[in-house]
């Protein structure tokens, strides 16, 4: 433990010099800004909603204040699971042999969070792009599908490789196959060693540089390849290769730019799918989607459509998107078009890569199969995606870049298309996005009209949450099913009465095959248990969390004290029910208000604590007279 210790000493302070000389950069910069505080700010209350705007927004995760605080430190210590497992899949890092790692593991408030560190492997540095950087590189050796559309050869060698990655990634290549885009076999010129172009080829394709450049088993020596690789790089203009080749046996700078490159990689990508794919878009009408002929040569390197349906009544689109003459499909289609004489359903078409699709098991199965789509044609196949225009680019964006961007509304339409397909990642970030941005301990609303108008003041979520719960029930996503439920719970009072409330309650009970009478309704069994967490939460904020028993129920005597209170309320016999507080005990607490407070029976009681207390009894009454209507016992 002493040696462990040291050598973790030892580690820092080598690092520290990297540092301060600018070799390495500090993973955990010092971050004053406003927007900085307010993460950190958000992580000490557990605030998912504004944590997740602030995400967004671009605020650096992996910054430090000057008590060499992180976010995910903050989060971790203050006992917030689910804002830790936010930041963690968002990016923050962790590593234990690095000073803040180790306060980040060791200082976790309870065994629940350090396992959850522990599960995402922070005894190394994790990097969020590292499954796109490994797909890429798994192209160089992937033998089916087929996805290759140019051959490097080098005298007996051939390296299957792709045009819109190389164009990508190095200028020349996207000047040279530019100009001739029906490129298919590219020579390479043999007065340079093939262990050249083979370590320029990994570095393009995101592999790891290899210690030791030339094998036993190589005719050339380490000089000859180095030589090679430095005339390979400047010709392709990918100078940063260099730097990567001289970083040495330093495991962390060896780390660090290796995601440099990665990065640097993730945005030319990204450049290039603005540019190939999003620029490219084509508006067709929908009854002549079947005479689209679209050539293999063509200039965005695409080999295969997808499309995707406007609705019938959406007949406007962005004015970047190309015109329908873009594509040979007739004469008499264009004029028509051009015209605007017609109003008819509109089809999306996006030129794309199948080497970036199969990242998707769907495609991928789609096109290693006996399928139409994996035969070869005269022109490009156009492959049906059964989701929204905004919805397929949202997809399109990870699956090129691993970059999700998705305004709340689209979020349910991306949780169902990314289910479809297979995308167990995006699937969970859309989860995260509902259930952070619509945490359920805040005073948001959800507007239960789709779109109808709120009070002023009042801020309105555009998703509805009886449709998150059926989309948890359908796709078995538990986050939903668990946001859900302490979402209604925050807000019962507003739903209790609703019609389809009790149809919510009506279909969990029908999802348990062969119900019983003495079965409960887990629906209904969560929004009781975060009903009771909600008031709870209230009284203890008080100081009044002694009017709780050993179990977390409320006392006996405090109940009896009260049920002359609720009796007058609301003409009930109270005497069944518990209360939450004592009437005498509050009125030391707290002044009675003048005029008291409304309760949601509308009568007045002394002060908002008796208020709490008598509005917690009045909601558990109004869930037993809905399960007294629909004849179910829970």
């Amino acid at each position: 433990m002493v040696i462990r210790k040291y050598e973790l000493e030892a580690k820092l302070k080598h690092d520290l010099e990297l540092v301060q000389s600018g070799v390495l950069r500090d993973e955990n910069p010092l971050d004053s800004s406003q927007e900085f505080n307010e993460l950190l700010e958000a992580c000490r209350r557990g605030d998912l909603k504004r944590t997740q705007e602030l995400i967004s927004a671009g605020v650096n995760l992996n910054g430090k204040d000057q008590f060499d605080y992180t976010p995910l430190i903050v989060a971790s210590l203050c006992g917030h699971y689910e804002l830790v497992e936010l930041l963690l899949e968002s990016g923050a890092l962790a590593e234990r042999d690095t000073f803040q790692g180790e306060r980040c593991i060791y200082n976790a408030l309870n065994d629940k969070i350090r396992n959850l560190l522990l599960k995402y492997d922070y005894s190394k540095s994790t990097d969020p792009l590292q499954p796109w950087a490994a797909h890429i590189t798994s192209l160089l050796t992937r033998e089916a599908p087929k996805t290759s559309d140019i051959t490097l050869t080098e005298g007996a060698e051939a390296f299957e490789l792709h045009k819109f990655i190389l164009s990508a990634r190095s200028p020349y290549f996207q000047k040279k196959l530019g100009e001739a885009p029906d490129t298919v076999t590219w020579k390479l010129p043999l007065s340079k060693p093939v262990e050249s172009f083979r370590i320029v080829l990994r570095y393009l394709y995101l592999g790891d540089i290899p210690r030791e450049v030339v094998d036993a088993r190589s005719s050339h020596t380490e000089e000859e390849v180095l030589t090679g690789i430095d005339k390979i790089s400047k010709q392709l203009e990918i100078p940063k290769l260099w730097e990567a080749i001289l970083s040495g046996h330093d495991r962390r700078l060896v780390r660090q730019r290796h995601q440099d490159e990665v990065n640097r990689a993730q945005q030319q990508v990204d450049n290039f799918f603005n540019q190939k794919v999003i620029n490219h878009k084509v508006i067709v009408d929908t009854r002549k989607v079947a005479e689209v002929k679209w050539p293999y040569d063509n200039s965005m390197f695409a080999d295969c459509l997808l499309r995707t349906d406007e609705g019938a009544d959406e007949d406007t689109f962005p004015d970047d998107v190309q015109e329908l003459s873009a594509i040979p499909i007739g004469a008499g289609a264009q004029s028509e078009a051009q015209n605007g004489t017609a109003k008819h359903r509109k089809s999306i078409l996006y030129p794309v890569h199948k080497a970036m699709l199969i990242r998707s098991p769907y495609f991928e199965t789609m096109f290693s199969g006996p399928f139409m789509e994996a035969q070869e044609s005269e022109h490009l196949h156009i492959i049906k995606v059964d989701c929204s225009p905004k919805v397929l680019e949202i997809i399109l964006r990870f699956l090129y870049t691993e970059e999700v961007e998705c305004p709340l509304e689209l979020a349910l339409d991306l949780l169902y298309a990314s289910d479809m397909l297979l995308l167990d990642k995006l699937k969970n970030k859309a989860a995260v996005l509902i259930s952070s941005l619509g945490s359920g301990n805040t005073n948001l609303l959800i507007d239960r009209t789709h779109g109808g108008s709120s009070e002023q003041g009042v801020e309105v979520e555009p998703i509805n949450v009886y449709d998150v719960i059926h989309a948890a029930w359908d796709l078995r996503v538990q986050r939903l099913e668990t946001f859900a439920a302490r979402y209604l719970a925050f807000r019962l009072e507003d739903y209790i009465d609703e019609e389809e409330f009790a149809e919510l309650i009506q279909e969990s009970a029908a999802r348990v095959k062969n119900r019983e009478e003495t079965d409960t309704i887990e629906l209904l069994d969560d929004i009781r248990y975060y009903l009771g967490d909600r008031f709870r939460l209230r009284f203890e904020d008080a100081g009044l969390d002694e009017m709780l028993d050993e179990s977390g129920e409320i006392d006996a005597s405090v109940a009896e004290a009260l049920s002359s209170q609720l009796q007058a309320v609301n003409g009930t016999d109270s005497g069944k029910a518990a209360i939450t507080a004592s009437h005498e005990t509050l009125a030391a607490e707290k002044a009675v208000v003048d005029g008291g407070v409304r309760t949601l029976d509308g009568e007045l009681a002394e002060d908002e604590f008796v208020s709490d207390a008598i509005n917690y009894q009045v909601l558990l009454q109004k869930i037993d007279i809905v399960l007294e209507k629909l004849k179910l016992d829970a």
